[in-house]
């Protein structure tokens, strides 16, 4: 979901971007406009999450299905590294970047919650990482399942990799802990077509031979992002939700509204004997909230019904069934309270 403000701006400019006569999409990357648009989006994303001058900022394409390859072919020769790649399997995404892993290096599962069906995020203490791996890898929220780390993980000296991708700039980060940071943009700063990467500067140099040359980290950053022609509309949307957080108040702000959101539809949740989410209280997702009706000969009428509410997208993933309500930092609380109110009257309904 994207803010109203912000697409309405993007419609304002659509056919004039700031008085050149050309739309973002006809601007040349190599053209001053575009500069400005893509400097000023790296500045306010490292001002939103902090991030230390020690980490680039890329701007890459692929979305983070790509970088399930990207990330192992810049990391497996990791100098002083054994070339393991170690992964916490939580879920349908972790378990994506593992299978596509394993064409680059040796995978170790660390640790994996699939025997209680992905409704947890192993506890640090159980995991069996590998002494000088490439690195870990984790993905910190897993939108089809609906788990979340709510710890940040203490890998040592072993680079930390994180798929942020459905919860990047809902809460801060603490940057010494990780390595590497992805995130596709289409989740919670704009649309698809770009993938946001935030890595540390000593891991950058190390892709291998056969890594092509747009997907290696080095010849991005010395590009500053533009190797090859980058999706400019998607960059310069991302930079609009930018600038929308920062006038909201910030991470801090995203922090406190998505506990207020998803706390509300949990505590519903629970108090009803009509629906369930199965998630583990410690470990429930505050982007995506999975639930069932406990009669599940309703689910077509109930996403019928839904809709003419103007309460939409709410079928579950065809991998679990059910339903699904994402809470992206653009939802605003109006549209937790008005599902809320929904449920309850399709409870009291039926």
């Amino acid at each position: 979901m994207l803010p109203e403000t912000v697409l309405a701006q993007a419609a304002a400019e659509m056919t004039d971007w700031h008085g050149c006569r050309m739309s973002v999409m006809e601007l040349s990357h190599r053209g001053r406009e575009f500069d400005t648009i893509i400097r000023r989006a790296q500045d306010d994303l490292r001002e939103l999450l902090e991030i230390p001058v020690s980490y680039r900022i890329l701007f890459m394409q692929g979305g983070a299905t790509a970088m399930n390859a990207i990330v192992p072919m810049n990391l497996v020769n990791r100098p002083g590294s054994n070339s393991t790649l170690d992964f916490v399997h939580t879920g349908v995404w972790s378990g994506k970047s593992l299978d596509e892993a394993g064409k680059y290096g040796k995978v170790n599962i660390a640790a994996s919650s699939r025997e209680d069906r992905f409704l947890s995020v192993p506890a640090q203490k159980r995991w069996q990482t590998t002494d000088n791996a490439a690195y870990i890898h984790v993905c910190t929220n897993e939108t089809i399942n609906g788990n979340q780390f709510h710890f940040t993980p203490d890998t040592g000296t072993v680079p930390l990799v994180a798929d942020m991708s459905s919860e990047i700039l809902s809460r801060p980060v603490d940057f010494s802990k990780y390595g590497v940071i992805f995130a596709g943009a289409q989740k919670n700063l704009g649309p698809a077509g770009v993938t946001i990467l935030v890595v540390r500067e000593d891991l950058i140099g190390y892709a291998v031979p056969f890594c092509p040359s747009v997907f290696d980290w080095q010849n991005v950053a010395e590009n500053n992002s533009m190797f090859n022609t980058p999706p400019t509309y998607a960059i310069y949307i991302c930079g609009l939700v930018f600038r929308w957080m920062k006038k909201r108040g910030g991470v801090l702000r995203m922090e406190q509204e998505s506990i207020e959101k998803s706390s509300m539809l949990y505590d519903f949740i629970d108090h009803s004997g009509f629906y369930r989410n199965e998630v583990s209280i410690e470990s429930r997702s505050r982007m995506n909230v999975p639930f069932f009706l406990e009669d599940e000969s309703l689910n077509d009428e109930f996403v019928a019904e839904a809709a003419k509410n103007g309460l939409l997208q709410l079928k579950g993933h065809r991998l679990t069934g059910g339903m699904r309500a994402s809470l992206y930092n653009a939802m605003p609380i109006e549209g937790v309270e008005a599902l809320v109110a929904f449920m309850r009257a399709f409870e009291q309904k039926h």
